[in-house]
């Protein structure tokens, strides 16, 4: 499944990803791979397991956009010019 991070708690080492209408999902520290905390409004990829208090997400993992303008921009060099 793919959500976008809605909120995320540094001192708590947890967040919510948002659910669209539904109850949001609980992201615990533990369970993201890859990475050490998240983004408000990244998108990540989960598995969704349901837990005790609701829906819980396992194995997060950011998920890579592939990028449409990689394409290498065309620097200028630089020229040295005279002081005047």
């Amino acid at each position: 499944m793919q959500a976008v991070v809605k909120k995320w708690f540094r001192d708590k080492e947890s967040g919510f990803l948002d659910n669209g209408g539904g109850s949001d999902i609980l992201v615990r520290k533990e369970d993201l791979v890859g990475c050490a905390f998240l983004k408000i409004g990244a998108t990540v990829n989960f598995e969704c397991h349901l837990g005790k208090q609701g829906l819980i997400a396992k194995k997060v993992s950011l998920f890579k956009q592939k990028n449409l303008n990689s394409r290498k921009k065309e620097t200028k060099k630089f020229r040295f010019g005279v002081m005047t």
